[in-house]
């Protein structure tokens, strides 16, 4: 099974100084040798840190960690059929009460699609997400 990284993960490695490559190792050292890749709804994510960075050098440095994502990491799309996908479960689960943010459900779909777990600081949302498996790192 392969891992979608969320971007909880990428956000804390960047601010602890690691680049793209680090923290690959990082995540390879918790998990072992998995196929891993992201979302290209992380990479909204994560440009909309870039573009909210409080001074000039934080916004660079985030841009660069995101260049480096991009060469170093398979990016997922959002298909039609992943849409529908999270359509279907976003209704069963609004159905049941259950209200899963929708950056996280596409996340979490990508993964379902591709038959991969999700790696998560934050497993609170991911785990609503049924058949999902989930990382907490």
């Amino acid at each position: 099974m392969g891992l979608i990284l969320d971007s909880s993960i990428l956000v804390a490695a960047e601010r602890q100084g690691q680049n793209a490559r680090q923290m690959l190792s990082v995540v390879s050292a918790k998990v072992g040798e998995t196929d891993i890749a992201v979302s290209v709804i992380t990479l909204i994510e994560l440009a909309h840190g870039a573009a909210r960075a409080n001074t000039p050098e934080r916004k660079a440095k985030r841009e660069q960690f995101i260049q480096e994502l991009l060469i170093a990491l398979p990016i997922h799309p959002v298909t039609t059929s992943l849409a529908l996908s999270a359509g279907q479960i976003d209704g069963e689960n609004q159905a049941q009460g259950v209200t899963v943010p929708l950056s996280d459900l596409l996340i979490g779909v990508t993964a379902l699609e591709l038959n991969y777990g999700v790696a998560t600081a934050n497993v609170r949302h991911f785990r609503l997400i049924p058949g999902l498996s989930v990382v907490q790192f």
